[in-house]
């Protein structure tokens, strides 16, 4: 995951807001990245246009600390349903996500039916 070409990037919180933890986030124009672990690490991406729903939630202790969890429905067999966890600032993140979504969508000319599960 090359930092310089993406649109998004940053770690999965602890549950005060810091970043101590070895899960990155990264959005690029047509994929979503996920980097776990510290001696075993694995990349996962999926292409944005298999992405089927993105949905948000926040805990008392996440809206304290301006964090929320952003839960991803895809078509991707590696990834499938995944919840980026301890988002900061979700709600732009969501936007932004929902966004390249959309375009990648419109870009490979694809559907949501096409992916029916």
């Amino acid at each position: 995951m090359n930092k310089e070409n993406l649109k998004w990037y940053d770690r999965k919180r602890n549950w005060c807001g810091l970043p101590w933890t070895f899960t990155k986030y990264g959005l690029s124009e047509n994929r979503l990245y996920v980097e776990t672990g510290f001696f075993t690490t694995k990349l996962f991406d999926v292409r944005l246009y298999r992405i089927l729903n993105t949905n948000m939630s926040r805990t008392l202790i996440q809206k304290i600390f301006k964090m929320g969890t952003i839960h991803i429905d895809s078509s991707d067999k590696d990834l499938g349903c995944y919840d980026l966890i301890n988002v900061k600032n979700c709600q732009y993140v969501k936007e932004l996500l929902d966004e390249q979504i959309e375009s990648e969508r419109i870009r490979n000319n694809v559907s949501v039916t096409e992916f029916g599960k």
